[in-house]
């Protein structure tokens, strides 16, 4: 390693875990130095007290303790089900909007809070969203994960649910940056193209990077897609994207997560070392490593990267203050109780 890990600061790299309890290998790979985080599936959870042992365990390997994510959008990706609020798919939200935009907005932010609640009360710090990708109708893996297909009502509900995920203690990681929704292949087992050029995506996917909620976003995650009319690389490893556009263009300053290095759409850049040295040089503040730990434990044994303080200062930041780390809280907690109210009886009339 050419820089020796800040005992401060978390590493950057986000791995996995197997199952509802921690091996001794796998608490041996978090307590490696250039381990910052850890992200749960649903394989990882069975019932909200094993969750709380599970991430008081993972926390309890290091200090500064990991960062504990998950996917947790609603609808589809929604990995902590029974003992959990149905949160709906965001797509149908978007569709309350034709109806009503103000009771949209106050169901997005319903959805932020009760998801950041329970969350943060079973032990982790962040989800990854809001889905700002729009909805063209055509991709395979974002579809009903998309609030709209107007970027202006897309980025007006993200901002709504931002400021629910804001009063649970959470802060908010937008993806896919610059945006998943045109291109139709599926990353997780494809290598996605968007041959657009780069004035069609500003002025459209763009959109809610450049509004309210993209000035507040604390995280961003790009996509493994190629735009080949601006970049040969995909966003993920493309300097242009992350540090031009998304840091210089736009003004972010928050932590940027690669997507899982493991997808099909991140093997362009090579083996997985090579993967994370060109995501991390393109400026990821953290590389994810996802459900392949021969990857993770390759990765670990070969990567010296010169470790940035920067990163890890904004990795650090990802953890919010929460009135729901106070155990037993959640249970009393009256705009938790009615936004978890207002969900369930929307979820009802969608049923």
């Amino acid at each position: 390693m050419t820089t020796a890990a800040n005992d401060c600061l978390p590493g950057p790299v986000m791995l996995d875990v197997a199952g509802t309890e921690l091996s001794p290998e796998e608490a041996e790979r978090i307590r490696h130095p250039l381990v910052g985080g850890v992200i749960l599936f649903a394989r990882n959870y069975r019932d909200p007290g094993q969750l709380r042992r599970l991430t008081a365990d993972i926390r309890a390997l290091r200090d500064p303790a990991p960062i504990v994510a998950v996917d947790h959008e609603g609808g589809r990706v929604q990995r902590f089900r029974e003992g959990f609020t149905r949160i709906p798919a965001m797509r149908s939200i978007g569709r309350l909007w034709t109806q009503s935009p103000e009771g949209a907005l106050e169901m997005a932010t319903a959805a932020g809070r009760v998801l950041a609640a329970e969350l943060v009360a079973h032990g982790l710090d962040l989800s990854f969203t809001p889905v700002l990708d729009l909805d063209y109708g055509c991709s395979r893996v974002i579809g009903d994960r998309a609030f709209h297909s107007d970027p202006e009502i897309a980025a007006a509900l993200a901002d709504a649910l931002a400021d629910g995920l804001a009063d649970g203690g959470m802060g908010c990681v937008g993806k896919h940056f610059p945006g998943h929704g045109f291109a139709e292949a599926d990353s997780h087992v494809e290598i996605p193209l968007d041959r657009r050029s780069f004035e069609q995506i500003w002025a459209r996917d763009l959109v809610p990077y450049r509004s309210p909620v993209g000035h507040r976003l604390n995280g961003i995650m790009p996509a493994h897609v190629i735009y080949p009319e601006v970049d040969p690389n995909p966003a993920g490893f493309s300097p242009f994207w992350l540090q031009e556009v998304l840091r210089k263009r736009l003004g972010f300053e928050g932590t940027i997560f690669s997507d899982d290095l493991s997808m099909e759409g991140a093997t362009v850049a090579g083996g997985i070392v090579a993967r994370a040295e060109a995501a991390y040089g393109a400026g990821c503040d953290m590389v994810l490593v996802c459900n392949r730990p021969d990857l993770a434990a390759e990765l670990l044994d070969g990567w010296q990267p010169a470790l940035r303080a920067d990163s890890g200062r904004r990795v650090i930041s990802m953890r919010s203050a929460s009135r729901f780390r106070e155990v037993g809280r959640i249970d009393s907690d009256g705009a938790y109780l009615a936004s978890r109210a207002a969900i369930d009886a929307f979820g009802s009339a969608l049923a």
